[in-house]
């Protein structure tokens, strides 16, 4: 059977008197998102959504006709009225007289452009003249996960009609563009009472005259075959479990001994970030008779195979004897082997324009009885293609349970992945920033300092987990860094740098959550003033905990992790310029701070082999957004330099040799430029952030 997420109905979600209140484009939007907001109608990015529209022409002369549908790149669930292109649907309809034929297909994307209704700058989709040659107002394209079952089953026509009769028609594989938008029109003239079809190991579309028909016929046909897989699918999934199911406990164990070796070992070319999913699905999956088999099938669906690669590899691994250490001795051979079959496919099927061949990598491996790792250029295309693949599962157990599982054809799939109008796309795409692909990790990650350090990294594209052990204050971080940069580029762990228990669980999350680590940025800290006779033995070793200790722990599990990678590493620290220059009153802190600066130095000299970096910032004064300054600290210094607390900043500034206030904002452009390539020929050295103070001097 389908499983329970599948296997449930779809509710109808239309608002009558919320869609009364809209205009039709609004209520194009409006069904697009509902659609979207389930995964078991499509996918993120799949799928796409049309409404055909009387519009004012802004050139005069009238009403006319205008396409409103899905652009380029645009997600259903996500997207906005301005995802959407519009286009004259008399200039689309003058396109067929410029059609060459299929040899001359892709050129007919080049036309797109000139039927642009209203100057609308968004790009129209290959998908366009699927929804512009249906003779209905308002049409749907989506990926169900139950009917891409039917439609990648070896008899899909027979089980369409069977399902549905002469409700909903069946179409042969076509690769989407403008010949597949001819058959649709000539399904539909032939067809005048049909109200969709299904696209042969692709997908399903629907249609209607109003918005709320579309939508509702759309959900109708996709609970049909929600309910009839689970009459007739009744045989075991993927033939049968084999394999056990190891602990939870057990399978996160697992997937951390191998995320940050598979990452180091693909990473050569273009940092991957990465993905654990043990859900049930995957599970019921990767514990199957029939795994290896179906696997190598590949996907079907065109949207599955782009985010997915021709097939994934499975990881050579035994949850009945759970050696891991023999698993990653071979893991070299088996992603070399990978690597070679890529290449063996990409000749097979090369065109003569084909473009170079990519990344001969897997993006998803599958591991019997722990779960599946998906990698890629930044974490929420790798949760993407999880989730699509997941999507894959589905349908290969929908499909092998009621007939025979056919993935799409070795040929046509290359075709799909090397399609010149895709490469087009990709060398349109902006420069990757500096940090992309890149994963750090920053403790005292909700401070001033440490929050200012996030949102520089993340502006370079790093993702970043903030480490602090201010629950309510990483909470706030957490959600203004996710707000301004998307969820997926951030992750928050509590963590207290003196104990190493937790240290290593927030790692260990770390490495789950992104799939390894690049850049760490030590940054936890605390302040104390006293003179050494009042200083006790508590505030001496508080000092040395949090400053010393601390910062060996955090150092220590990075090293870790960079070593197991094998794709070198970036520590910073940010110590003091008290690490430096003696200040009066505080010899507690001064000494641990100048611990941190000699730990970096011998930190450098033993990670210099594996191209692991270690330097150090070392700020001054930084008073703003500072959580140290805000306690008793602040009031001590200000005793110390007989000054009022408002007058301490004046002071300060004043004392620098350039006469500036230094804020956490400059802190965090240092630490960028040591943790980025910017620096790549430095190690052991140190910059200091101290408007000037000649004590602090290196030499």
């Amino acid at each position: 059977m389908l499983d329970k997420q599948q296997g449930s109905r779809l509710a109808n979600l239309w608002d009558d008197a919320k869609a009364a209140a809209m205009s039709e484009p609004e209520r194009l939007l409006y069904r697009s998102n509902l659609l979207g907001s389930d995964k078991r109608i499509t996918n993120y990015g799949g799928g796409n959504t049309s409404a055909k529209v009387m519009e004012k022409d802004p050139l005069g002369g009238g009403m006319v006709e205008v396409l409103w549908v899905k652009g380029s790149g645009g997600d259903v669930g996500t997207i906005k009225m301005d995802g959407f292109s519009t286009l004259y649907m008399e200039k689309l309809e003058a396109l067929k007289g410029l059609y060459r034929g299929l040899e001359h297909e892709d050129e007919m994307v080049g036309y797109l452009p000139h039927c642009t209704f209203n100057l609308n700058p968004r790009a129209a989709s290959i998908d366009t003249p699927l929804h512009a040659y249906v003779p209905k107002k308002h049409v749907d394209h989506m990926h169900p996960d139950a009917i891409i079952a039917i439609a990648a089953s070896k008899n899909s026509r027979e089980l369409t009609q069977k399902i549905f009769g002469a409700d909903i028609g069946w179409l042969p594989w076509k690769r989407p563009g403008f010949e597949l938008g001819l058959w649709l029109s000539k399904f539909c003239a032939e067809n005048p009472n049909a109200r969709g079809l299904i696209l042969e190991s692709h997908g399903l579309f629907t249609w209607g005259d109003t918005a709320k028909e579309a939508y509702e016929t759309t959900v109708e046909i996709i609970n049909k075959a929600i309910a009839w897989f689970e009459t007739e699918n009744t045989t075991p999934a993927f033939g049968g479990a084999v394999k056990l199911v190891l602990p939870a406990t057990e399978r996160r164990a697992i997937a951390l001994k191998l995320m940050p070796v598979i990452r180091g070992m693909i990473s050569a070319d273009e940092r991957k970030l990465g993905h654990f999913d043990d859900s049930q699905a995957v599970l019921d999956f990767v514990t199957s008779k029939n795994l290896e088999p179906l696997a190598a099938l590949g996907t079907s669906c065109p949207d599955h195979f782009l985010r997915t690669k021709i097939c994934p590899l499975v990881i050579d691994f035994d949850p009945a004897y759970p050696d891991i250490d023999k698993t990653l001795a071979g893991l070299e051979a088996a992603i070399a082997e990978y690597r070679a079959g890529y290449a063996a496919y990409y000749e097979r099927c090369k065109r003569s324009n084909s473009p170079a061949m990519r990344d001969p990598n897997a993006v998803v491996y599958l591991i019997p009885g722990v779960g599946m790792i998906t990698f890629a250029k930044d974490k929420a295309t790798a949760r993407i293609s999880g989730e699509f693949y997941v999507n894959a599962i589905n349908v290969m157990r929908g499909a092998s349970g009621v007939s025979t599982y056919v993935g799409l054809p070795e040929q046509e799939a290359f075709d799909i992945e090397y399609w010149l109008l895709e490469e087009a796309k990709l060398q349109r795409m902006p420069k990757p920033k500096m940090l992309a692909g890149k994963i750090a990790l920053v403790t005292g990650g909700a401070g001033g300092i440490g929050k200012a350090t996030a949102h520089r990294l993340m502006q370079e594209g790093a993702c970043v987990v903030l480490a602090d052990i201010d629950e309510a204050a990483l909470a706030s971080a957490l959600g203004e860094l996710g707000g301004r940069y998307g969820k997926d580029f951030v992750r928050a762990v509590t963590m207290n740098v003196t104990d190493e228990a937790a240290v290593e669980k927030s790692f260990a999350d770390t490495l789950l959550e992104f799939g390894g680590l690049d850049i760490l940025v030590s940054n936890a800290g605390l302040a104390s003033s006293a003179p050494i006779e009042d200083t006790t033995l508590a505030l001496w070793n508080k000092n040395m905990d949090i400053l010393a200790t601390g910062y060996f722990l955090v150092s220590r599990e990075a090293f870790r992790i960079f070593r197991n990678q094998k794709a070198g590493g970036n520590v910073v620290f940010v110590a003091s310029k008290n690490g430096l220059a003696a200040s009066p009153g505080a010899s507690a802190y001064c000494t641990a701070k100048a611990a941190e600066i000699h730990l970096a130095r011998c930190l450098a000299l033993e990670g210099a082999s594996a191209q692991i970096r270690v330097n150090v910032v070392n700020p001054d004064a930084v008073l703003r957004g500072s959580k140290i300054w805000s306690g008793e600290w602040k009031e001590q210094r200000a005793a110390v330099y007989k000054t009022d607390m408002e007058g301490l900043e004046a002071m300060y500034r004043e004392r620098s040799m350039l006469k500036l206030s230094v804020f956490p904002e400059d802190i965090a452009e240092a630490i960028y430029f040591l943790a980025s390539d910017m620096s790549a020929k430095s190690t052991g050295n140190i910059i200091n952030v101290d408007a000037g103070n000649a004590q602090s001097f290196t030499r």
